[in-house]
């Protein structure tokens, strides 16, 4: 059973936030052997993302803003997501 897919988490994040930069990077591979590791990856993301949405969030509240549009994902596959997140510069 492999994980979630890349352009699922592109597709909900581009749908909530509309971002002018998006990487979603599955470093799944990087985590063999560790906890919620699947074959198959799709289970550890990296997500650098810069959307004006972010404007005027503390680091925090954007956090909580993705882990909540990834809330489907987070509970059914996505093991770990590093965020690298911010408005526009």
């Amino acid at each position: 059973m492999s994980g979630i897919k890349p352009e699922q988490l592109e597709a909900k994040l581009n749908a909530v936030f509309a971002p002018t930069r998006l990487e979603v990077i599955d470093e799944s591979e990087q985590h063999r052997g560790h906890g919620g590791w699947r074959e198959g990856g799709g289970t550890h993301y990296r997500v650098v993302m810069r959307a004006p949405a972010f404007a005027g969030m503390s680091r925090v509240q954007r956090s909580r803003a993705v882990h909540s549009a990834l809330s489907d994902e987070l509970a059914g596959g996505v093991h770990a997501l590093a965020l690298d997140l911010a408005p526009p510069d």
